[in-house]
């Protein structure tokens, strides 16, 4: 794969997908054909390459008896002819509904268009016969189609039924498969085997009237239904346009892919509505490649599969994304979303603790206490699982070891912290255990080298260790996810412990989470000093001071938090490679981008990185993250919080000998292409 090769579609597995709610007339099909036309040229014209389009969109949905008039079916399927030769000089391909008639029955079709031609017809399986509907007055069942193809005015042989699939040949992973709006309301919709024999997007052409709440609920299933078929749904809802004799029909149309809602339209408008999103094909993928319980439940049944060719594979992605993209993966941007989810780690974490307190028969813990975000979170754990088994804060032995790059501000609030909270307060200063240390081994202590740094943090776990064995209790570790991701800690120093309440908590996370703590867990002289730790810059504090100030700050040697929290969550969760991690950093960490986000106290803080920052810091990502998997191979055990996690026991299975020279390859390849 050549440079300029890494960023097209097929490249980076995107598509863009459009659910379209078109202008429409009861039984006028010249309206329709041309407001359907009109729709896919301007859905094209955003780049959408596949678009669906309402139930019985040709005719309308609520034609009635109307639809025994041999005049509307002969008028559809000449719209149909149309609206497939549009789709080869726009290039798109689109999911259409109308009536078609097969071997004396009238059938609810769904037909597939693209490069020109009808590809495929698709007839709906369940026609309701209740309530407001009554469809089977009109229309037969797919089961009782006795033909497998059909032909149209213009293609003969036209595959036929509810077994087609339709896989474009140019693009991995790219197969769309087709049920009708009231097949998805089915106990087994048909879309669950149609996503069992390889769909990876799932088109609803729909026809549902509006009432009270029903808007959240088909929300809610559409949604549903991505998730349970690890794929992308978009459904098209019939509008305004339709008779309302009876009922309203308000246009609704919807993308979800794998239970995340991508886009929707302005329900109850007269005129074209259509939601545009960019579905992620090597996302969904990956997921399937990940989740070995899938089609468990037996074989699928045999499917036909249709070739079509997709537009637009091999052009470069270019403009605004259609889908969420954080710049902050781990943490949610609405206030009250994030407060919930930190609500909910905090309670992991807690009840982590107190279960291996209430295994072991501990009444006391040794912890470390810093001033820094890591400690704190730790500390606040342990304060609170110390509540639920109803211990008393005293049996927290925090300890705080100033070292020689310790600052008055991270040494005021960590015993001002410890007093707060009722424990057990010590202080044991380390630097004459660690000169001592360095003359023993003959290490010049102005050499401030990564020796000089180990030192102090292997001195500081010997004896918290110590202080554990001799009251009975065991080591709280403070270190968080993203230092297992980099290797950022010393090994057999702050690396170990015996249970690691922050194992599954990102860096980019621990300060809301201190900051949940504050506004809503603790009070007092806890919180206002919890308040200012939130503000500390991060650093180990392991290099001298000068003239009282920090000469170290962590993100200036490894590099920026936020991205590589954002590359490790790419990496790790959804497997994309270097070229895709790079692709969507861009976007997200763009200077247009840096100045969003909502305001006040609650607001998420944005970063602004360019092309060279984000691919320096992407190669020291990979370099870190496969050369110090060793460490991450000894880790204690520590609760997992959410769907990145690093545990050699669970989620994360790397050999430690393994190599990046792959990753970084391209890496390489992206440099020297710009």
């Amino acid at each position: 794969m050549t440079s300029q090769d890494l960023f097209t579609a097929a490249a980076l597995g995107f598509v863009r997908i459009a659910a379209i709610s078109p202008a429409s007339r009861v039984a006028d099909v010249s309206f329709n054909v041309a407001s359907i036309i009109a729709a896919m040229g301007e859905a094209s014209r955003q780049g959408a390459t596949i678009a669906v389009l309402p139930e019985l969109a040709l005719t309308g949905y609520s034609c009635g008896d109307l639809f025994r008039q041999q005049r509307l079916l002969e008028a559809a399927l000449a719209g149909l002819d149309d609206i497939a030769t549009m789709s080869g000089t726009h290039n798109i391909a689109a999911v259409i509904g109308l009536p078609f008639e097969a071997d004396g029955r009238l059938f609810n079709c769904a037909a597939f268009v693209a490069n020109g031609r009808v590809k495929g017809i698709v007839p709906k399986s369940v026609p309701p016969n209740y309530s407001e509907f009554y469809e089977l007055r009109h229309f037969s069942p797919a089961r009782y189609a006795s033909r497998n193809t059909v032909d149209t005015p213009l293609s003969h042989a036209v595959p036929f039924g509810t077994d087609l699939l339709f896989s474009a040949n140019n693009l991995p992973n790219c197969v769309v498969g087709i049920e009708i709006c009231e097949d998805l309301w089915m106990t087994e919709p048909p879309s669950g085997q149609a996503a069992l024999a390889g769909a990876t997007i799932l088109l609803n052409p729909s026809a549902s009237p509006e009432q009270l709440g029903k808007s959240g609920y088909r929300t809610e299933l559409v949604k549903q239904q991505s998730a349970r078929c690890l794929a992308a749904y978009a459904y098209a809802g019939a509008g305004a346009g339709e008779s309302t004799m009876d009922v309203v029909y308000g246009g609704h149309s919807l993308i979800a892919e794998n239970g995340l809602f991508l886009a929707e339209t302005q329900r109850f408008e007269f005129d074209t509505q259509m939601a545009i999103a960019d579905v992620d094909l090597q996302r969904l993928n990956h997921e399937r490649l990940i989740n070995t319980t899938r089609g468990m439940s037996g074989q699928p049944r045999p499917m036909r599969m249709v070739d079509f060719t997709l537009a637009g594979v091999n052009e470069e992605l270019a403009g605004e994304l259609k889908r969420p993209l954080a710049q902050l993966p781990f943490v949610p941007a609405d206030p009250a979303q994030r407060a919930k989810h930190c609500r909910e780690i905090f309670a992991i974490q807690s009840a982590g603790l107190a279960k291996r307190l209430l295994h072991t028969g501990s009444k006391g813990v040794s912890i470390g206490i810093s001033g820094g975000l890591d400690s704190t979170l730790a500390l606040l754990v342990a304060a609170r699982a110390f509540d639920k088994l109803g211990l008393p804060h005293a049996g927290i032995r925090a300890v705080t070891m100033p070292g020689f790059g310790t600052t008055d501000r991270t040494y005021r609030n960590a015993l001002a912290l410890m007093r707060a909270l009722g424990t057990t307060v010590m202080e044991i200063p380390i630097r004459d255990a660690v000169l001592q240390h360095f003359k023993d081994i003959g290490h010049d202590p102005n050499q401030h080298d990564v020796t000089y740094e180990n030192a102090q943090a292997r001195e500081r776990t010997q004896i918290l260790m110590d202080l554990a064995n001799q009251h009975g209790g065991f080591v709280v570790g403070t270190g968080d996810l993203s230092e297992a991701a980099l290797g950022w800690m010393t090994f057999n120093g702050d690396h170990m412990s015996m249970y690691h309440v922050n194992a599954g908590v990102p860096k980019t996370l621990v300060r809301y989470l201190v900051q949940w703590c504050a506004d809503e867990e603790f009070s007092g002289e806890a919180a206002e000093v919890l308040n200012d730790i939130v503000r500390t810059p991060i650093t180990p504090e392991l290099l001298p001071l000068k003239d009282g100030q920090l000469q170290q700050k962590t993100e200036d040697t490894i590099g920026p938090y936020p991205l590589h929290d954002f590359f490790l969550y790419h990496h790790v969760r959804y497997g994309m490679p270097p070229r895709k991690i790079f692709w969507l950093a861009k976007r997200a960490f763009s200077p247009l981008c840096a100045g969003e986000g909502s305001e006040g106290r609650d607001a998420i803080e944005r970063e602004a990185y360019d092309e060279a920052t984000i691919l320096k810091w992407l190669s020291v990502f990979y370099s870190r993250f496969f050369s110090q998997q060793f460490k991450r191979s000894s880790m204690p055990d520590g609760p997992k919080v959410g769907s990145v996690a690093l545990s050699p026991r669970g989620d994360w299975r790397m050999p430690s000998d393994a190599g990046s020279a792959t990753w970084k390859e391209e890496v390489e390849r992206i440099r020297n292409g710009f």
